[in-house]
């Protein structure tokens, strides 16, 4: 009888990545009317610029970004590879 196969994280169904980005794209909107609608006509650039970084870095962390059961699994190879002495 052999063991069981481990069950995939749930991460990597990408369930905890959507509820994470839809999280943070429905705040960031919010945050994006609000201070729209306080800040001064100078500032807009400015503002304008930074949230294009966020949705940036919120994209790659959705789109890009490895899962955990990925970054495991790749540990775990780095590991048995230095083990082995490096070699392929």
């Amino acid at each position: 009888m052999s063991a069981p196969e481990p069950l995939p994280l749930a991460e990597a169904r990408w369930l905890w990545r959507r509820l994470y980005v839809y999280a943070v794209s429905g705040l960031a909107w919010g945050l994006l009317a609000w201070a729209v609608g306080r800040a001064p006509v100078e500032a807009l650039p400015v503002l304008a610029h930074g949230l294009m970084i966020l949705l940036g870095i919120t994209m790659v962390l959705y789109l890009v970004a490895p899962s955990a059961q990925q970054l495991v699994s790749l540990l775990a190879e780095m590991r048995l590879r230095l083990a082995a002495g490096g070699g392929r």
